[in-house]
């Protein structure tokens, strides 16, 4: 990249905040799809909306592509420079803004890992539902431009049940605001569509979140099964009898040998077919019935075992909830791609001259 670009990127965002050397540029050649890589001309690390919008104007000014980027969890490639031009790293802007515990938001910034939303809210009693298997290390923003979900995205949603505003950049540079915070917004659904875009129309810079209360009590079951035919009828009974689990997940006998045989060993029955792992949350009035009423679902469908998962003593709900996610490299990784291990910050973008139309 020629330097005269390099100088102007650094007064923006700072001498230390742009890599452009050659071996530095090689750990920004992909993300978790490393079967294809290429290597970016340089990666920037804005702090700011600003300095995003000012490194957005260099790009277009000499009509180079762009692309931010997060933790580089993503597996659809969509974190690549696979044209070249310039990274917009925004692990710096890594902060919370705000917690409004009586209207359940949070305002943070796109770099904040995922879990951390929790964390610093568990003390409030709130959590933030998506949770995607990757949470210790992904982003927010990344989780915006893939629409991530998890295994709770049953009855939760997806990441875009709970984004209620978003501040972003413009392919020209212009920032903007969209959304409402305070609910559903007025006209069309922009922040709906921008959520899962993939970082096609733009960059996020800010993010307004719904946080939940946690639930009063977590319970957790296994049943397995001799067929794989009656594990999936369970399913279909379980949410025909109006029970919606926080998680229902499906694990066939080859990802239940490849668990057991792995350092997270669950303790699945080897002889199954296939097992069902089944999470309920709510009040604690009512979980010990819905936990019978989804046993006896799975017994007449033929589950020769049905096992509830031991709560660790003076471990609430919180607890349960927040290490059970953690856990996710055992049975909760097994069913589905809908964990949000897709989640790649963004896909490519360009100036608005050069690039498909920004909305």
């Amino acid at each position: 990249m020629r330097a005269e670009i390099i100088e102007k990127l650094r007064r923006v965002v700072g001498k230390d905040a742009v890599v452009a050397d050659e071996t530095e540029l090689l750990v920004y050649e992909c993300d978790a799809l490393a079967i294809f890589k290429h290597k970016p001309d340089a990666v920037v690390f804005p702090q700011t909306a600003e300095q995003v919008s000012g490194i957005v104007k260099i790009a277009c000014e000499y009509g180079l592509p762009f692309l931010p980027r997060g933790a580089g969890t993503g597996l659809s490639g969509g974190a690549m420079a696979a044209e070249g031009g310039i990274i917009i790293e925004m692990q710096k802007m890594n902060r919370i803004l705000s917690i409004d515990t009586e209207n359940r938001i949070a305002v943070v910034q796109p770099g904040v890992v995922n879990l951390n939303i929790t964390q610093t809210t568990a003390p409030l009693g709130l959590y933030y539902a998506p949770d995607p298997s990757s949470q210790q290390a992904c982003t927010i923003g990344g989780n915006v431009a893939e629409n991530a979900g998890g295994p709770h995205c049953l009855k939760y949603g997806m990441t875009t049940n709970h984004i209620l505003a978003i501040e972003v950049v413009l392919a020209n540079g212009e920032i903007v605001r969209l959304g409402n915070p305070a609910g559903e917004a007025i006209g069309m659904d922009l922040v709906g569509t921008i959520v899962g875009s993939e970082g096609t129309f733009v960059i996020v810079t800010e993010i307004t979140i719904r946080l939940l209360p946690k639930p009063q009590a977590v319970k957790t079951l296994l049943a397995a099964y001799h067929s794989v035919e009656a594990c999936s009828q369970t399913v279909s009974d379980i949410i025909g009898a109006g029970i919606v689990p926080a998680a229902l997940e499906f694990v066939d006998d080859k990802t239940i040998h490849a668990v057991e045989a792995s350092v997270f060993k669950a303790g699945y029955s080897l002889d199954a077919r296939a097992a069902l792992l089944i999470e309920l949350d709510g009040f604690q009035d009512g979980i010990e019935e819905m936990s019978a009423a989804i046993s006896e679902i799975c017994r007449k469908n033929q589950a020769y075992e049905v096992r509830v998962a031991k709560k660790r003593p003076g471990a609430g709900a919180a607890v349960a909830r927040s290490e059970g996610s953690v856990r996710s490299h055992g049975p909760r990784e097994s069913g589905h791609d809908r964990d949000g291990r897709r989640h790649s910050p963004h896909a490519p973008a360009r100036c608005a001259a050069r690039s498909r139309p920004a909305i």
